[in-house]
């Protein structure tokens, strides 16, 4: 297993290997490994001849006030977890190398990137877009895996690489939870043991309004109200968002009647939890 941290080095290597007729499958990461993260290396496996894993923690998708410093790191864990799924390459970039001192461009995807959490972090998705750009330049993947836990981002970068031509294959893969159904997120260290019991109700939330649905309930009014009163069983839940949207184009919708996606996010202590399930829309 390689590992690079040259972004010029990373171009001339993924170079090579398309010339050799390789394919080349990448899955971003910010690293602090957990299974959710290495699923998303299993399939790009199954997809390519090699497979490049980025861990970098991206500083323009985070805000002033949010967690870059604190966000969780362990190079050597990671390390020792991607060698054995089977990760041919890790690219690991200082943040000077990617952001040089002038650095002034940035790629923003308009629509998608306004509701959910856009409302609360407006230049975040502007920072995925702009280093996963980046990422896709520098690796020059034929096929790249994202986590649909991440369902904004996931549909983010597919509109990205469909209006900027990118000749790269995007896989959404399920999210991937702990056995009590808690999602996988790097940043569920941060939660005490309340806490974390706490989180459960993500799941317990969409579940009900799931059953709902399943019951002919078509009102996303109706379904909103039912999750909320699961995550208000808990005082240290506070509600980010809560929608019913359209999985196209992310616009709110007061009626199911195609494929839709219930998208939580909440804060329990300082902690940023996200979560989704997607209505199918039949009947």
């Amino acid at each position: 297993m390689k590992i690079i941290r040259d972004p010029a080095q990373m171009q001339g290597y993924a170079e090579t290997l398309r010339h050799q007729g390789k394919r080349i499958g990448f899955v971003p990461t910010m690293g602090y490994l957990h299974e959710g993260h290495l699923s998303l290396v299993r399939e790009a496996r199954n997809k390519a001849d090699c497979v490049v894993v980025s861990i970098f923690v991206n500083p323009t998708q985070f805000a002033p006030s949010e967690d870059l410093d604190a966000y969780p790191r362990d190079f050597a864990r990671d390390e020792a977890l991607l060698k054995e799924v089977g990760t041919d390459v890790i690219f690991y970039p200082e943040a000077q190398t990617m952001y040089p001192e002038g650095y002034q461009t940035f790629v923003t995807v308009e629509n998608l990137s306004k509701n959910l959490c856009g409302m609360s972090r407006p230049t975040h998705f502007r920072g995925v877009a702009t280093i996963v750009t980046k990422l896709f330049n520098i690796v020059k993947p034929h096929v790249a895996v994202f986590g649909q836990k991440d369902f904004q981002q996931l549909l983010v970068i597919k509109r990205m690489v469909e209006d900027l031509n990118f000749d790269v294959e995007i896989i959404g893969h399920p999210t991937v939870r702990e056995r009590d159904g808690l999602a996988m997120s790097s940043r569920n260290t941060y939660l005490s043991s309340e806490e974390r019991a706490d989180a459960l109700l993500l799941k317990k939330a969409l579940d009900k309004a799931k059953e709902c649905y399943e019951a002919g309930v078509r009102h996303a009014g109706s379904l909103i109200e039912r999750a909320k009163e699961v995550l208000e069983q808990s005082p240290r839940i506070r509600i980010d968002y809560l929608k019913v949207c359209d999985t196209q184009d992310l616009q709110d919708i007061d009626v199911i009647e195609g494929e839709a996606v219930m998208a939580v996010a909440v804060f329990i202590g300082r902690t940023r939890l996200i979560d989704n399930c997607v209505f199918p829309g039949r009947g």
